[in-house]
């Protein structure tokens, strides 16, 4: 069916089509152009890092800093469990073995408990992982106090994948900044869009060198197209990038909006078996609100359906990685002794519409239609049908 109210739709109210008129007028529409090198100098700026390499997606991205750390066949990276596809996909790309490491409970960020157990698990082996890929989910960072120093004990690269994550801050400091390599996605579900496309973030300027030749298919710099080895066609073009700088200049608008309807939701869900997600640490982008559900009778699946049925949009929780058919003889190391916290999640929990474009009125008929699925009603008066600000 047709959605009227959709998860995280794009939601363009700045300078964005100023900026790609600029790009169409001034014939910058291939792959480079001063867009794409204002993006990038912007967003690294506003990340606090060196530098940047905006690329085509943030799977592309992922890719290439796992080349970079010369991640190859018969190696192992380790990957946060409880994610999308894109971070590990990457993995296989190159032939190397994902291994999986559970969430922690509140958070559902990675779990320093189950971190330590793969380290000992790999150093056993006597295989350590060539990289590993940390996420901060739902745009809350990971517990980088936790997680940094044991993976600088055993001298393992961190690629911090903050693809939800950007504006989101930990102890002050911006997401994207904490790994030896940082990952932005761009995707239209995300918090600012350049309809699809993602960037690395280093202060690595070597790195990114590196990552900017293997971007552009390896081309060496002579006036003929000359290829010694193989690369990718992994560069965002100018016109996207204008849509970033567009929107980039209005995310701090963005993320006091995500942050009204998150906690507008907590106070109107309050009644219900129902916990909203507030175990977020300060500095959360809130990205996509989340809600476990504390009634036995109802399933994540049962309760997007009956939200679907009335033209709403959500989604369970990431399924956990070891639980896709395709990674299903990776290993995967628990939070717990006996069982992963992550398919607990999984088994409870969905995602609320939550995009800034998200008018008061809209918010109200979700919350409308949560109640209506547990026999309750909740009905608002025309005078609070408003926009959230």
């Amino acid at each position: 069916m047709a959605f009227r109210i959709f998860l995280s739709p794009p939601n363009l109210f700045g300078n964005e089509r100023k900026y790609v008129d600029d790009a169409f007028d001034s014939n910058w529409i291939a792959p480079y152009g001063p867009h794409l090198k204002g993006f990038e100098e912007e967003t690294a700026q506003y990340v606090g890092v060196e530098s940047a390499l905006a690329c085509s997606s943030g799977t592309a991205a992922i890719h290439l800093a796992l080349h970079w750390f010369g991640v190859g066949p018969g190696d192992y990276v380790f990957c946060s469990d409880f994610t999308f596809a894109g971070s590990c996909n990457p993995i296989l790309y190159l032939g190397a073995t994902p291994v999986f490491i559970d969430s922690e409970p509140f958070t559902w960020n990675m779990s320093s408990v189950a971190l330590e157990k793969a380290f000992r698990w790999a150093e056993k082996e006597g295989k350590l992982p060539k990289a590993i890929i940390i996420v901060d989910l739902y745009g809350e960072s990971a517990d980088w106090d936790r997680l940094l120093p044991i993976c600088r004990k055993y001298g393992v690269p961190v690629i911090e994948d903050a693809a939800e994550a950007l504006g989101a801050t930990y102890k002050g400091r911006k997401c994207g900044s904490f790994g030896d390599v940082g990952i932005l996605s761009f995707n239209g579900n995300k918090i600012i869009t350049t309809s699809g496309g993602g960037m690395v973030l280093s202060n690595n300027m070597e790195a990114l060198a590196r990552m900017r030749f293997l971007s552009t298919q390896a081309r060496e710099p002579v006036v003929w197209y000359e290829h010694k080895e193989y690369g990718y066609n992994y560069r965002m073009s100018n016109v996207s990038a204008a849509i970033g700088r567009g929107q980039l200049e209005t995310l701090a608008k963005k993320l006091l909006i995500r942050r009204a309807i998150h906690d507008r939701y907590a106070r109107e869900l309050a009644d219900l078996p129902l916990r909203i997600k507030q175990e977020y640490r300060p500095g959360a982008n809130y990205w996509l609100t989340c809600l476990s559900i504390e009634d036995e009778t109802m399933s994540p699946i049962k309760l997007v359906s009956i939200l679907q049925n009335a033209g709403i949009e959500s989604r369970p929780v990431w399924k956990p990685m070891h639980m896709q058919p395709v990674f299903q003889s990776c290993k995967a190391f628990s939070h717990h002794d006996r069982h992963m916290e992550d398919e607990t999640i999984f088994n409870h929990a969905i995602c609320l519409p939550s995009g800034d474009g998200m008018s008061r009125e809209e918010q109200d008929l979700v919350v409308e239609v949560l109640y209506s699925a547990f026999d309750g009603e909740k009905h608002y008066g025309e005078q609070s049908r408003k926009s959230i600000f």
